[in-house]
């Protein structure tokens, strides 16, 4: 994101992991927590075409248990194999509970099998409402295609049933409810993972103390020398990502008291032209951090401060190493980059994680995995991503969001960066000035270590209880 010649509206995407819930790091097998007690649901299947250009899984979940269930509880898996460097594009035709209060994500599988290695997974807003025991959701006519339209190939998709023309139970879909599994049988390998209950080793403990970098962000401004001197650089010069002729501005970047909390702001606003546009970032001088766990809480904003909305705005935290040629394979970035009104081809607001492997700035070619959520991620939100050496794994306020292949693993040590720019002027073309706020509270990378978020949440409070607001016993890169 910090390569002038970057350009990213045009970056090819292949979709990958979002949204499930995982087990906090221990082993015991337990029976199910009081969440699922109670609560069966089965997921009955029919497909709606066998043609090679889109899926048409069409769902329906029904509730067999003896206790109302919130919909916004559940999840369900339709599992496929990918063609070849594909990613693709979710749409709902219809569904009787509203295909607005239905959201849809792609996922890969940790363990790939012959017949899958990702997953359509359909959520439900608080819209859905609840399932009371013997009703279902009636209808969701779902379809998923290539994101370029190419034809595809359903055959070796293991949820797929050609001759499933009629609405029948169906086990090569899976259902969970709060994270714990109530149907189906996933592909081999991918079982749910166990919950731990063994209370000698509770998720809210950290684990033994090793070199860390924390910041509370405790400044009085960009020009503050305690900044520099903790190893931050606030952005002026030139260049891409972002709008042609638009200034990177340091005096954007703020710091604000909220209680006894100090808070980052970076600001970004236009009046609609390439030389009124002023984007913000800060990142690391230093980069010395690779492994480990990486974390920030972060407040994501979907309405301007002021002035009209619309615009193709970029909020992000986010770590990226140099691109030392086109293609390079020690090239290593991770993002979490959030859209509130879309871009990038997307019409909506959409959270993106994408780890990248290398690209090509011309003609953009692009080596990544990505997960996305087309839904609302406005306000606060913990964020969270661990690297060890054989998984990328992304999480948002507790749960996974996206977990990505050794394949991506960085080369290099990298930066940690904070930003937030326009990918156009086309999505509000009007003169009028207006600015948008993204905030974060705190970052913390502790290297070598995979921390859960609770024990990201835990570390933080220590620091904070402690009334330690600074500290970095990373060293440099060797």
């Amino acid at each position: 994101m910090n390569d002038p010649t970057r350009t990213r509206n045009l970056r090819i995407r292949a979709a990958l992991a979002v949204a499930a819930v995982t087990g906090l790091g221990a082993t015991a097998l337990t029976a199910l927590p009081a969440a699922a007690a109670g609560e069966a649901l089965t997921v009955q299947y029919r497909q709606s075409s066998t043609g090679g250009d889109q899926v048409e899984p069409w769902l329906k979940v029904v509730n067999t248990g003896a206790s109302s269930v919130p919909l916004s509880q559940v999840k369900v898996r339709y599992y496929f194999k990918a063609d070849a460097g594909a990613s693709y594009t979710y749409a709902c035709s219809w569904a009787v509970k509203g295909c607005a209060n239905l959201t849809g994500t792609f996922g890969t599988l940790a363990h790939p099998t012959a017949t899958a290695d990702r997953y359509l997974e359909i959520g439900f807003t608080a819209g859905a409402g609840s399932l009371a025991p013997g009703a279902d959701t009636g209808d969701m006519q779902l379809r998923f295609h290539r994101s370029n339209w190419q034809s595809l190939n359903q055959s070796d998709d293991y949820s797929f049933g050609p001759a499933q023309t009629t609405y029948a139970n169906w086990s090569k879909v899976t259902a969970t409810v709060g994270g714990v599994q109530v149907w189906g049988t996933a592909p081999v390998g991918n079982e749910p993972t166990p919950t731990p209950t063994d209370p000698t080793t509770p998720p809210t403990t950290p684990p033994p103390t090793g070199a860390a970098l924390f910041d509370d962000f405790d400044y009085t401004g960009h020009t503050d020398p305690a900044l520099v001197a903790h190893g931050w650089s606030v952005r002026s010069n030139s260049g891409g990502p972002g709008v042609p002729g638009a200034t990177w501005a340091p005096e954007n970047v703020t710091f604000a008291k909220d209680g006894t909390n100090s808070i980052m702001n970076l600001r970004t606003s236009t009046a609609g032209t390439g030389e009124s546009t002023r984007h913000t970032e800060i990142l690391t001088r230093a980069s010395k951090f690779k492994n480990g766990t990486y974390a920030a809480r972060v407040r994501f904003s979907d309405a301007p401060l002021s002035g009209p909305d619309g615009d193709h705005l970029v909020q992000t935290f986010f770590t990226i190493n140099d691109l030392k040629a086109p293609m390079a394979d020690d090239y290593a970035e991770y993002d979490f980059e959030y859209l509130p009104n879309g871009g990038w081809g997307e019409p909506a607001n959409i959270l993106y994680t994408t780890s990248w492997e290398t690209y090509r700035p011309d003609p953009w070619e692009a080596v990544n995995q990505h997960s996305e959520s087309r839904t609302s991620h406005d306000g606060w939100h913990d964020l969270v991503l661990t690297i060890d050496d054989s998984a990328i794994v992304y999480y948002v306020d507790g749960r996974e969001f996206g977990r990505h292949d050794a394949r991506y693993l960085p080369e290099r040590p990298m930066s940690i960066n904070f930003n937030q720019w326009l990918i156009d002027l086309a999505g509000q073309t009007s003169t009028a000035p207006r600015a948008y706020d993204q905030k974060v509270d705190y970052v913390l990378h502790v290297k070598d270590q995979v921390l859960t978020p609770a024990q990201v949440a835990a570390k933080v409070g220590a620091y904070r209880s402690a009334g330690t607001t600074f500290e970095d016993g990373v060293p440099a890169a060797q």
